[in-house]
């Protein structure tokens, strides 16, 4: 790993050190975010890495490390080792870590087929076939869904690690929330292909609120009944097809989201042939 400036670590307050991998500093700018809690924060804790915010580092150990983005290259899958050495806590944030992300859809191609038809020299890349979780690669403490993560449930996340207590985060469905918010069920009343019934809760049902269906950007649920909400979809007359990319965006490598985009499309990684409606 390389730091732009380095000094001594500072003694009292614990560390936390913010990590990116591949991934478009959403969750990043979440916490940046946060505003007057990050202030309050700033004097409790000891930011020792963090480049979105500040160009000092500060060598390890680190008390906990937060993990934006996926591994998607040789130089990430040994990065990661080390920041795991360095770390006591590790907590990913965001779908990119705790699921792939978007650059996840490259997993159901062919080894390079994606790299082939965008670059002209795709040759001179140094990047893996697949775009894997961090979970994949080293034990984690934690993982904080969503695209990008609650600023809410990342000040709790940070907080209840540093305390050493666990995090208080609802595992149910985007479904509750939208209850608790009063919202009209777009898919009972109007048919909507919503993801809402097997999407974890934490976006405060934002979308359906809006009158748009959920479509899975903070991962499944802990119980998701993605093949009944499926046959659900299909018997309304949405295509297998539609319903199999609204599965494979942010998510598309959680394990439920891909067992369920699969079964809807085959093992054919082309997602636009007629065959998929």
């Amino acid at each position: 790993m390389t730091t732009t400036a380095t000094s001594r670590p500072e003694p009292g307050r614990p560390s936390v050190a913010v990590w990116k991998f591949a991934s478009c500093d959403g969750c990043q700018l979440s916490l940046l975010d946060c505003e007057d809690e990050l202030l309050a924060l700033a004097g409790r804790v000891r930011f020792a890495h963090f480049p979105e915010m500040s160009r000092t580092s500060t060598g390890g150990p680190y008390d906990l490390s937060l993990v934006e983005g996926s591994v998607t290259t040789p130089a990430d899958a040994a990065r990661i080792l080390e920041i795991r050495r360095l770390s006591r806590r590790v907590v990913t944030i965001g779908a990119c870590a705790t699921a792939g992300g978007i650059q996840g859809l490259r997993n159901f191609a062919a080894a390079g087929e994606y790299a082939a038809a965008v670059y002209a020299r795709p040759e001179y890349l140094s990047t893996l076939d697949t775009s894997t979780p961090i979970s994949d690669h080293i034990e984690v403490d934690g993982e904080l869904h969503g695209c990008p993560v609650d600023r809410g449930q990342l000040l709790e996340v940070i907080t209840a690690h540093l305390a050493g207590r666990r995090p208080v985060l609802s595992g149910s469905s985007v479904c509750q929330e939208c209850k608790a918010r009063g919202t009209v069920c777009l898919l009972v009343a109007r048919g909507t292909a919503c993801l809402g019934p097997v999407t974890r809760a934490g976006c405060g049902a934002l979308c359906p609120s809006l009158d748009r269906a959920c479509f899975g950007c903070f991962g499944p649920s802990d119980a998701p009944n993605v093949a009944a909400l499926a046959d659900r979809l299909v018997g309304d007359g949405h295509g297998r097809g539609e319903l199999g990319r609204l599965l494979r965006t942010f998510n598309a490598g959680a394990g439920p989201f891909a067992a369920g985009s699969t079964a809807l499309l085959g093992p054919d990684p082309e997602m636009g042939s007629p065959d998929h409606g």
